[in-house]
C-alpha cells in the first residue's frame, strides 16, 4: 500500500477528528506530508486548530500501528478504499462532503453500477411491502443496484427483496463493520459481505452511536442517482435522507399514501415540496432518463 494511503488511514482512526476538520487538513496538506514532520505547537499554528486537537493528532499517527490494524482488516476481507484512490465512487466525490475513507467489504464492482437509494419507515405497513414489491423487481432489472441502510422496516427489506430477485444490493453502515447493527440484521449482512457489498466510513472498530446514522444517510443520497422514500413519519430519519438528496442534486422520489396514516405524512409532505410522485417504476425511469438526455 502507497505511504500517502497509510497516512490518510492512520489519521481517519484519530479518536475525535472531525470530517470538516479533515477536509480542513486535507485542504492545506493535500499530501499529510507537512503534517507528519511537525510538532503539535507547529500543527495548531498552521492549521489553526485547538492545542488539545493538535496534541491527539501528533500522538496518534506517531504511536499507532496502522500495518496491525491494515493486516487484521485485510484477514476479514475488508478493504479501506480511500478519496484518492482511482476507484473511489466518482459520484461520491461530487457530494459538499464526501467520506474520506470508506471501509468496503464485499463486490466493490458494485460501486460502478447505477445505484438507486431506497429508505423509508422502520413500522413499515403492509402498504409500504406492497409499495416496495411493486417498484423494486422492475428496477433491479433495470440492473440498479439497490442502496440502504440495513435498518429494519423498509431498508432491510429492500435489501432482502434485491437479493431474493437475483439483483445488486449496497448496505451502508452507521457503524464499524465489525459491530454490525442491527444485531439480528446480521446474517443479511453477512450474505451481503459475500455477494453484493457493505460500506462504512467508520473504522471497523466502531460501535453504533445515534448520531452516526444522520451522518451516514449522506452516502446512501450520494452514491444514488436519485433516492425513493416509501414511508416515513413527519421526522424521521428517511426525510433526513430526503433532504441530503436534494442538496446533492439527486432526484427524490415518493410514494404517496392515505392522508390518515402516520408513514405517510413525510412522504405526503415531499410531494407538496416537489419531490417526484411514484406510483410506477416508469415514473423513476422516464425521471432519470430525462436528466440523461439533459447532461
Amino acid at each position: 500500500m502507497q505511504i500517502e494511503k497509510r497516512k490518510l488511514i492512520t489519521l481517519h482512526h484519530c479518536p475525535g477528528l472531525s470530517l470538516k476538520t479533515f477536509h480542513l487538513l486535507l485542504s492545506k496538506d493535500p499530501t499529510l506530508d507537512l503534517l507528519y514532520t511537525m510538532k503539535p505547537s507547529d500543527i495548531t499554528s498552521y492549521f489553526t486548530i485547538s492545542q488539545k486537537q493538535a496534541d491527539s493528532i501528533f500522538y496518534h499517527i506517531h504511536h499507532n500501528n496502522v500495518t496491525q490494524l491494515l493486516s487484521i482488516y485485510k484477514e476479514h476481507s475488508i478493504h479501506p478504499l480511500t478519496i484518492w484512490d482511482d476507484h473511489y465512487p466518482a459520484i461520491l466525490k461530487e457530494i459538499y462532503d464526501p467520506p474520506i475513507v470508506l471501509y468496503t467489504k464485499g463486490n466493490h464492482q458494485l460501486l460502478k453500477t447505477r445505484m438507486l437509494g431506497i429508505v423509508g419507515a422502520r413500522l413499515m405497513s403492509a402498504y409500504g411491502s406492497h409499495s416496495l414489491n411493486k417498484l423494486l423487481p422492475s428496477l433491479i432489472q433495470e440492473d440498479f443496484t439497490i442502496v440502504s441502510g440495513l435498518a429494519k422496516g423498509v431498508d432491510i427489506c429492500a435489501h432482502r427483496l434485491a437479493m431474493e430477485r437475483g439483483g445488486n444490493t449496497i448496505a451502508v453502515l452507521g457503524s464499524g463493520l465489525f459491530h454490525i447493527y442491527p444485531k439480528e440484521h446480521r446474517s443479511y449482512a453477512e450474505e451481503m459481505a459475500s455477494h453484493h457489498l457493505l460500506v462504512s466510513e467508520y473504522p471497523p472498530y466502531t460501535p453504533p452511536t445515534r448520531w452516526n446514522f444522520p451522518q451516514r444517510n449522506r452516502i446512501i443520497s450520494g452514491l444514488s442517482e436519485g433516492v425513493i422514500i416509501i414511508e416515513a413519519k413527519e421526522k424521521s430519519g428517511s426525510l433526513i435522507t430526503a433532504d441530503q438528496a436534494m442538496e446533492q442534486g439527486r432526484e427524490v422520489f415518493a410514494v404517496p399514501g392515505s392522508i390518515l396514516s402516520e408513514t405517510s405524512k413525510g412522504t405526503n409532505t415531499l410531494i407538496q415540496q416537489g419531490a417526484k410522485l411514484v406510483i410506477s417504476h416508469l415514473d423513476i425511469l422516464e425521471e432519470l432518463t430525462s436528466n440523461e438526455l439533459v447532461k
